[in-house]
C-alpha cells in the first residue's frame, strides 16, 4: 500500500487534552502519528499551540469549527488556524434544526459558500465532515451529495467519515472512490453494532450512555478492532486521492483513549499504511 501520513482527533482524548495537551501531543508523537485534527484549542492561544506543534513535530493537519463559532467570526477563525499552520477547516456537526429539509438549512449553504470562498482566498481548504443524517433523501439524492453538488468543488471539499457512512448502510470504500479528487482528509473510525431506527450514538455522547433494554448494542473501537474492512477502505481512500487519514475515536470503552490510539495505528502499519 502507498504511504500517507497519519493524524489524530484530538476530540478522542479530550478530557486528557484539556488537563494537558502538550503531554496529548508527545504521546502521539511517540506512538507514531504525524499530525493532529483539532476540536477547539482548550484556552491556548494560537502561539502556543503552534509553539506546541513545533516541539513535538507535528502538523496541525485540520481542525473542526462549529458553525456558530465561524459566522461569529469567519476572519478571525481562519487566522487562528493560519498562525498554527492549518491547511484544512471543517464543518463538523450540523443541529437538528440546521440540517437538510429544516428552513434554516438554505442559510446554512450560504454561511459553507461564503466561508469556504473566503478560506479558499486565505490558502485553506474548507471541508464539510459528514455524520448519518445526512443519508437521507433530499431533492431526489442524498442530503450529503446535495450538499457537495450545490459547492464548487475548490470552495468545499468532503472529510468522510467511514465509520458513518458504513453506519448509515453504504459501502464506505465505494462512497469515498465516488468522490475522488475531492477527498483529502479521511476519518478513519471503526465501531460494532448497527443502525436501528432514529437512535443516534454521538447523540449519547456528554450525556447519559445508558442503552434502553433490547436497544442494539453500539460501541466505538479502535481501528481493525471494528466491522470495518480498514484495508478496502484505506485503500479506496488512497485511490480517492487522500492526503491524510485522520484516526477518530469518539469514546474509548475499556482502556484508556491514547490506548486505543496506539491500537489503531498499529492497524494501520500492520496493513502497510504508513506515514
Amino acid at each position: 500500500m502507498k504511504n500517507a501520513p497519519i493524524a489524530y482527533q484530538i476530540y478522542s482524548a479530550r478530557k486528557e487534552a484539556e488537563q494537558d495537551l502538550l503531554s496529548v501531543l508527545r504521546q502521539l508523537k511517540a506512538l507514531g502519528y504525524d499530525g493532529v485534527e483539532f476540536a477547539g484549542f482548550y484556552g491556548h492561544s494560537a502561539q502556543d499551540v503552534r509553539a506546541m506543534l513545533e516541539e513535538c513535530g507535528l502538523r496541525a493537519v485540520s481542525s473542526h469549527v462549529a458553525l456558530k463559532l465561524i459566522e461569529a467570526d469567519m476572519q478571525g477563525v481562519i487566522d487562528y488556524h493560519k498562525a498554527i499552520g492549518c491547511d484544512y477547516i471543517a464543518v463538523p456537526y450540523l443541529s437538528t434544526e440546521q440540517r437538510p429539509g429544516t428552513p434554516a438549512f438554505a442559510g446554512v449553504l450560504r454561511t459553507i459558500y461564503q466561508f469556504g470562498c473566503l478560506c479558499r482566498d486565505n490558502g485553506i481548504q474548507l471541508l464539510y465532515h459528514n455524520h448519518d443524517f445526512e443519508f437521507v433523501s433530499f431533492s431526489g439524492m442524498y442530503a450529503l451529495d446535495f450538499l457537495y453538488a450545490a459547492m464548487p468543488e475548490d470552495v468545499l471539499k468532503t472529510e468522510i467519515d467511514v465509520c458513518w457512512v458504513k453506519y448509515a448502510g453504504e459501502d464506505p470504500a465505494a462512497y469515498l472512490r465516488k468522490y475522488a479528487g475531492r477527498a483529502p482528509v479521511v476519518h478513519l473510525k471503526d465501531f460494532v453494532g448497527r443502525k436501528e431506527g432514529d437512535a443516534a450514538p454521538y447523540g449519547l455522547l456528554g450525556q447519559s450512555e445508558t442503552k434502553a433494554a433490547g436497544e442494539v448494542p453500539f460501541e466505538f473501537r479502535p481501528v481493525g478492532y471494528g466491522c470495518q474492512d480498514v484495508s478496502a477502505v484505506a485503500e479506496a481512500g488512497l485511490d480517492a486521492g487522500a492526503k491524510w487519514f485522520v484516526v477518530e475515536q469518539d469514546a474509548s470503552v475499556g482502556r484508556t483513549p491514547l490506548e486505543a490510539a496506539a491500537m489503531s495505528i498499529d492497524t494501520l502499519r500492520k496493513i502497510g499504511l504508513k506515514g
